[in-house]
């Protein structure tokens, strides 16, 4: 585990693979960290790239900065990883809140783009109702913590099969939800709350894009994942069956292969 200061927070990270690897950073979602994405991190490393897995700030072991942080908060902070690291491009990928950050990134940072990987998110802006939500579940986090929370979403967060199926993930999910401090994790929502329309983003995209959904998705269904391809002048989309909402979680061999294989075609 490494850590930095990038514009006023302390970011922790870690940094896997030969350095002179195609570098690729990997972006968790809510209410989550870097150790999402340890089946991955491991697999391309071991592939020969550079995987970078930062702790978004106020997730993980990274510090928590104001009441809100907007996507674009997230977005600058990567690009200053990136400098701290003397990356000037890098594949950059998320998964849901994490792909949207992805697509902030696109949008403030475009020159800093090989290539982009969209996991189970969606792309307009949030509804009025969507606001209305977030919010108010900021203000519970705050109020009661994330156990209740976190015990309530799992069976959307993996595939309800899956909980059973899978304790051991299930239980490593859940102790991520339950680990996340509720300042970062309300300050995150409050900022999501007020994320833009993506769309004419990615409709402007020319690098590549891999698109990847789960079939069993209860928060982002294939039909947003086709929305994204259909935008998307060069993308490839895949569908990882039997897993929900964490693909790389739930069916890490799996999408290892596609993502794989997506950046075996970047040469």
């Amino acid at each position: 585990m490494n850590s930095t200061t990038v514009r006023g927070a302390t970011l922790e990270y870690d940094d896997l693979g030969p350095g002179d690897g195609l570098p690729v950073l990997l972006i968790h979602g809510h209410p989550f960290n870097r150790t999402l994405w340890a089946p991955q991190a491991t697999a391309l490393a071991a592939a020969g790239h550079r995987v970078l897995t930062p702790d978004l700030r106020g997730y993980g072991r990274s510090s928590v900065g104001p009441d809100k942080v907007l996507l674009a908060d997230f977005a600058d902070d990567l690009a200053g990883l990136l400098d701290h690291l003397g990356i000037e491009r890098a594949v950059v990928g998320g998964v849901s809140m994490g792909g949207q950050i992805t697509m902030e990134f696109q949008l403030r940072h475009p020159g800093r783009v090989r290539a982009l990987v969209l996991s189970d998110t969606s792309a307009p802006a949030e509804t009025a109702e969507g606001k209305e939500f977030r919010n108010r579940l900021a203000d519970r986090l705050l109020a009661e913590g994330m156990d209740g929370y976190a015990h309530e979403v799992l069976d959307k967060m993996l595939a309800g099969y899956n909980v059973t199926r899978m304790p051991e993930v299930a239980a490593r999910v859940l102790e991520m939800m339950c680990a996340t401090d509720p300042r970062g994790a309300a300050a995150a929502l409050r900022g999501r709350a007020e994320r833009p329309d993506y769309r004419d983003v990615m409709a402007a995209v020319r690098a590549p894009v891999l698109v990847v959904v789960e079939a069993d998705d209860a928060y982002t269904p294939v039909t947003d994942a086709e929305s994204i391809h259909r935008l998307v002048p060069h993308s490839t989309l895949a569908v990882v069956e039997k897993a929900g909402h964490l693909p790389g979680a739930e069916q890490p061999d799996r999408f290892n292969a596609v993502l794989l294989e997506f950046l075996d075609t970047l040469g």
